[in-house]
């Protein structure tokens, strides 16, 4: 026991507290605090367990298990099937406008060489502007979580745990636990790993639109012989990158066994407090062997499985002596000791025993938290996942990184790979890595992306700003851009849906920006932007036809639209259960970005930055506060967003569109640009070099694509990718154009560094080459023809160009920059 004398384990103290362990953030529990500072070496030793262990243990009967799993092969439901393109601003109503007599004066447009050792500086501690009102009735109650009065995540993996029946798993990849509620006469939380054999393909396994990894295998249960019919699970600690799940055995009882949940976790780990442990398989076990002790203080099973596959069991008493017994009481049932006090941890070992050494290293540690860190350099950028560590803390922890996490390695992480690795659902094989932190570098941030078409540079890396026009191309954008802006811009930015608003509003900004700064009609563009600082006030004094409030429960800016009767959560895509805010806000960002620009006394005026700051706070907010939580949307693990907020789900969170995703980061980053916050610039270009990485690998996929299945990839784009499938579809249709088109939504400054020339190429060639765009009807047509120029701006700008054109437009798109972005890459 003298090796563990450093072992701090709290649970030892909360047999009588109720609370669980370990902590993220002590001070929101004073008492538990106090606990979290009693070192293991203070707990007596109660138990001596006996050193005559059976070596190998083996049911009496053996019994084939059925435990297939089950399929959603559907979408799920919430309302969320309006067509992004078609929304309730379309209009011809025009508004006729004069030339301004001033010109505009734009701010500074050249590249900042940012220089930050540390880019997660708070934008603003205020609260949001006093004229938003705030509710305290969201439609969605606040249960099941521990955590008091503070800023929640709505959009992380974790939110089954908390959303509805409480039923459905979360992935920490490439694991998912779920809490078994009586499935299979087990209470405890089950840990599952599925391979691709077991996955659905459909509707044909050669040629699927979609695939699934199966739901309700429950490989190993950990639970307590205490829990039953009346256990309640909670939460606590529901963090950006892990959260912890707590089983009681009744309501208002003490906690019985903690589950600390972290993205990555190399082995699943539950913690006791005064328990018997039981596991529970509805795979079945085959056997169970006692290895041995490795740490002097931690002992280790080996579990086979009725499917060949192998497991690895780890125990730490906190106050006992000896071997740890377990049974193996039946072919789904090993019981441990009574009144156990100290860890059971679980891992799958697909290598063999000759890497268990690995798993034994780590044995007796494990991760209960994260912290984020990050620094830019110029066109170099880094960040570091750093775990918190608790259990045996002289061992080091096991983690498994994603592959584009590996793809990115420092050279320190790098050395800490091992040749362990699991297939994850959706994002391909993830490798271990016996490691405390991992660092992960991008050596190629968009940092010279403004607001002018860019394109990259031939070598690969770097790339310019286009802005030079032809002279017969800039009359010909001249007068359609003053066409355009003779639009009546209310009736399309004033509309009941923040996400069509938004839409507007940018489109608009795109416009005016052109006019301004690359055809030099500069008059016409500052009377435009005018009635664009107009449209945008609408919002800013919170006076649209369905105004923001400020949600007191979770935390955030949301719609008011869904606390009307009838009360459907589903308007606006969702927006007050926190759908799609990334979508949403950074429509308005990107706007906010262009005006301040092209006229920065705008910046000092009213509440005009201080809104804008708080939509981006909502969503992409550097840290936590006491307003909201930090990054809503953008999960740093996997590289992009999850757009699904406050719904239970079977599949887990989702995203539809990764160019909305990307767009919403390039808006912050050029919202950061204009208001001279160098942090949030650099955090938005690193956060585009890392968008970029991860949707090579994981939605945008080339034929050489190795993390999707082979036989997926064929899709180009994955449509729908869930945390437990990818559907090559969308919620509102399964129509091509629909489908890639999502994808492309809006063409912008950035579209070139993250949808890759060779991937565009290759998905062109695929649906759309030799005349089948043109086939399209509606506003689809001309996204895909807009999308052409990243690969060949010249019949784009035919297109575009036509004096017939008469094309319907997406409701977010206009003409002028279509024209502007084709003729300009056509210099490139």
């Amino acid at each position: 026991m003298a090796k563990l004398t450093s072992f701090l384990l709290a649970s030892a103290y909360l047999v009588s507290s109720g609370h669980s362990i370990p902590l993220r953030d002590a001070k929101r529990t004073q008492d538990v605090l106090h606990a979290r500072q009693i070192e293991l070496s203070d707990v007596p030793v109660t138990t001596s367990y006996s050193s005559a262990i059976q070596t190998v243990q083996s049911p009496t009967a053996t019994v084939d298990s059925s435990a297939t799993g089950s399929f959603i092969t559907g979408l799920p439901s919430g309302g969320f099937t309006r067509d992004p393109i078609r929304g309730p601003g379309a209009s011809t109503a025009t508004k006729p406008l004069s030339p301004s007599s001033t010109s505009l004066k734009p701010g500074p447009t050249s590249v900042n060489r940012i220089s930050s050792g540390d880019i997660f500086q708070a934008i603003d501690n205020a609260a949001p502007p006093s004229y938003i009102p705030s509710r305290n009735d969201h439609p969605v109650r606040k249960q099941f979580i521990e955590d008091g009065d503070v800023p929640t995540q709505t959009n992380k993996f974790h939110a089954n745990f908390f959303l509805g029946t409480q039923s459905f798993p979360v992935w920490t990849h490439p694991y998912s636990l779920c809490w078994a509620k009586g499935f299979g006469g087990s209470y405890g939380i089950a840990v599952s790993h599925t391979v691709r054999d077991q996955f659905a393909f459909g509707p044909s396994i050669d040629n699927p639109r979609y695939f699934i990894s199966p739901l309700g295998i429950q490989h190993i249960v950990l639970s307590a012989a205490e829990l039953g019919q009346d256990t309640k699970l909670s939460v606590q600690n529901l963090g950006s990158f892990s959260a912890n799940a707590n089983l009681r055995a009744s309501s208002g009882s003490k906690i019985l066994m903690s589950v600390p949940v972290v993205q990555g976790m190399g082995m699943a780990t539950a913690i006791y407090a005064g328990a018997r442990p039981v596991l529970n398989s509805n795979v079945f076990f085959r056997s169970l062997s006692y290895v041995g002790s490795v740490n002097g203080g931690t002992y280790k099973y080996r579990i086979v499985l009725n499917d060949g596959t192998c497991w690895l069991l780890y125990a730490t008493s906190a106050s006992a002596v000896g071997v740890i017994p377990f049974t193996l009481d039946s072919t789904a049932k090993i019981s441990g000791p009574a009144n156990f006090i100290g860890t059971i941890q679980v891992a799958k070992n697909p290598s063999g025993q000759d890497m268990e050494s690995v798993f034994d290293k780590s044995a007796g540690a494990y991760a209960t938290d994260a912290a984020l860190s990050g620094s830019v350099n110029d066109a170099s950028g880094s960040y570091s996942i750093s775990w918190t560590k608790s259990g045996v803390t002289s061992q080091t922890l096991l983690m498994y990184a994603l592959p584009h996490h590996v793809e990115s390695f420092d050279q320190q992480t790098q050395s800490a790979l091992k040749n362990i690795t699991l297939v994850t659902t959706t994002k391909g094989f993830a490798q271990a890595i016996l490691a405390d932190k991992m660092t992960m570098v991008e050596n190629d941030l968009p940092n010279t992306i403004g607001f002018a078409p860019w394109s990259k540079n031939a070598n690969g890396a770097g790339g310019s700003q286009r802005t030079a026009l032809s002279s017969q191309a800039t009359t010909l954008i001249n007068q359609v851009g003053v066409a355009e802006l003779n639009q009546d811009m209310i009736p399309q930015t004033s509309l009941n849906s923040m996400y069509y608003s938004g839409k507007g509003c940018a489109k608009f900004a795109s416009i005016i920006w052109t006019m301004n700064s690359m055809t030099g009609n500069t008059q016409y563009a500052a009377a435009g932007l005018v009635r664009l600082k107009q449209a945008l006030d609408v919002f800013i004094k919170n006076t649209q036809p369905e105004p923001l409030v400020y949600d007191n429960v979770w935390k955030g800016l949301v719609s008011g639209a869904s606390y009307k009767p009838p009360n459907d959560v589903g308007l606006d895509f969702g927006n007050t259960l926190y759908n799609d805010h990334h979508f949403h806000y950074g429509y308005f960002v990107y706007t906010a970005a262009v005006i301040g620009h092209l006229d920065p006394s705008w910046l000092t005026q009213g509440n005009n930055k201080a809104w804008i700051n708080a939509l981006v706070r909502d969503f992409a907010n550097p840290v936590d506060d006491q307003y909201f939580p930090m990054y809503r949307s953008f999960d740093w693990f996997h590289g992009h967003s999850w757009a699904k907020g406050l719904f239970e789900s079977g599949d887990g969170k989702d995203q539809e569109s990764t160019s909305e995703d990307t767009f919403a980061s390039y808006a912050v980053k050029m919202w950061g640009k204009t208001i001279g916050d160098s942090n949030m610039e650099a955090r938005a270009n690193l956060q585009l070099a890392i968008q970029a990485r991860s949707l090579r690998n994981y939605f945008l996929m080339e034929s050489d694509n190795k993390n999707q299945p082979p036989t997926f990839t064929k899709n180009k784009v994955t449509g729908i990718l869930f945390e437990n499938k990818i559907d090559h579809t969308t919620y509102f249709g399964a129509n091509t154009e629909y489908i890639e088109g999502i994808h492309m939504i809006p063409l912008n400054p950035s579209s070139a560094y993250t949808r890759g020339a060779k991937f565009v190429q290759q998905e062109w060639d695929t649906y759309f080459s030799n005349g089948r765009a043109e086939q399209v009807q509606g506003g689809w047509k001309s996204i895909l023809k807009s999308n052409q120029a990243l690969i060949d701006p010249q019949s784009s700008w035919q297109f575009f160009s036509n004096p017939s054109f008469a094309e319907t437009l997406d409701g977010g798109a206009s003409r002028t920059w279509y024209l502007a972005y084709s003729a300009a890459l056509m210099g490139a």
